[in-house]
């Protein structure tokens, strides 16, 4: 399929508008790394507990804040997350520790800041924080009670099926009242009055708890940046070896400007980047090479063919035989990242954003930044090269 044929634009006649939008995006990038002393790791790198917890209501950032501070000490990070259907009312909570033996004691801390605050103390169990094990315990002497013994499958079964209920949007792990659970497979109204006994309905539920420890974060931050430095290395090797080496440092250039520039709108957006936002980076370096690479072989094909062409006019050709494919591979990969980004919820957010932005830069750097490197370093090249002295008249015949 080719969406255009035998078009003809100047595409390096337009680079500089692109090579200094590349300047100041790059400009302001480490001006915020800067002012931020770096780019927010998340939990991933620097070690420390992650807490993603739903509220029926719209959260109480301070009062939340405020409860964990009493429990946990160092610096904690309360940030409401932005509304989508699962995601609704729901607040991240981060922390950071220096020791190993914190971690255990700082999650027990915010869980029973949380219990504490917004919890009841009343001995009941709280469903919507709940396990299914420790459910079914609670629930199978009143059941005995009340005539309505189950055996342990059968327990298993009915909680099980209590949870999946609770844990499925639009609820995402809260629920209101246990009336509601009255069309769950099993549940009797002797269920729901042993619940009403035994359980009550705390206003919010603890959806995630991620704990790292503060060396293996930092294992893994080095890991992450030998990996792209691996990643780069390699790539110029093989297109160095493929092609000649201006054009592997020509598209490891370009690469690296696309990577400094998703980071530094990282660091602009205040977002984290973690192990899945390395693998985004990791990709959209794949990614941006491959199609650098297209253009470079279309180049390399045409030196053969139309070797007295002026190099800027042959890559001006190249660019433009391969627009139809670059549109259709980067515009449907552009289409599929920003679903990710605008239905993948919080989880997906910095993998996707990084995504959507390093396709955006990489597309047009393999046209605007790796090719007039090219065109560059030959004006360079020529400029070193001596002037060949003008060969001298020939005398004329003296006349006999």
């Amino acid at each position: 399929m080719e969406l255009f044929k035998n078009t003809n634009y100047d595409f390096l006649g337009k680079k500089w508008p692109f090579i200094i939008a590349s300047l100041v995006l790059t400009g302001i990038g480490f001006g915020s790394l800067a002012m931020r002393g770096g780019p927010r790791y998340g939990i991933d790198f620097r070690g420390g507990t992650k807490m993603y917890v739903k509220f029926q209501d719209k959260p109480q950032v301070d009062k939340i804040r405020s409860a964990l501070g009493a429990k946990v000490s160092g610096e904690i990070s309360v940030v409401e997350i932005a509304d989508t259907v699962s995601t609704k009312n729901e607040v991240m909570i981060d922390t950071e520790l220096r020791e190993e033996r914190e971690l255990d004691a700082a999650r027990k801390g915010m869980v029973d800041a949380l219990n504490t605050t917004f919890g009841q103390s009343t001995g009941k169990l709280d469903i919507n924080n709940a396990g299914q094990q420790a459910l079914a315990e609670r629930l199978r002497d009143p059941l005995a009670r009340a005539g309505a013994s189950l055996g342990d499958q059968q327990l298993l079964d009915l909680t099980k099926a209590i949870l999946t209920y609770r844990d499925t949007p639009p609820r995402s792990g809260l629920i209101k009242s246990f009336d509601e659970l009255s069309g769950v497979t099993g549940v009797t109204p002797q269920v729901i009055a042993a619940m009403n006994q035994e359980l009550y309905t705390a206003p919010f539920s603890i959806r995630t708890v991620e704990v790292v420890g503060p060396k293996v974060g930092g294992e893994l931050k080095q890991q992450a940046i030998l990996a792209t430095l691996y990643a780069l290395g390699g790539m110029l090797i093989y297109i160095a070896f493929r092609f000649e080496w201006i054009y592997g440092v020509a598209a490891v250039v370009a690469v690296f400007h696309d990577t400094l520039i998703t980071i530094g709108l990282f660091s602009v957006f205040d977002k984290e980047i973690s192990l899945t936002t390395v693998a985004a980076l990791l990709t959209l370096v794949g990614y941006s090479m491959n199609d650098t690479i297209v253009v470079f072989d279309r180049i390399r094909e045409n030196l053969k063919l139309l070797r007295r062409e002026k190099l800027e006019a042959l890559i001006n050709l190249s660019v433009n035989q391969t627009l139809s494919r670059t549109i259709l591979t980067s515009g449907l990969t552009l289409l599929t990242a920003l679903s990710l980004w605008l239905f993948g919820g919080q989880v997906l957010n910095g993998f996707s954003f990084a995504l959507v932005v390093g396709i955006i830069v990489g597309t047009y750097s393999s046209v605007f930044i790796a090719s007039p490197l090219l065109v560059f370093w030959q004006n360079y090249t020529e400029s070193r090269k001596p002037a060949v002295a003008a060969a001298p008249a020939p005398k004329a015949k003296a006349a006999k």
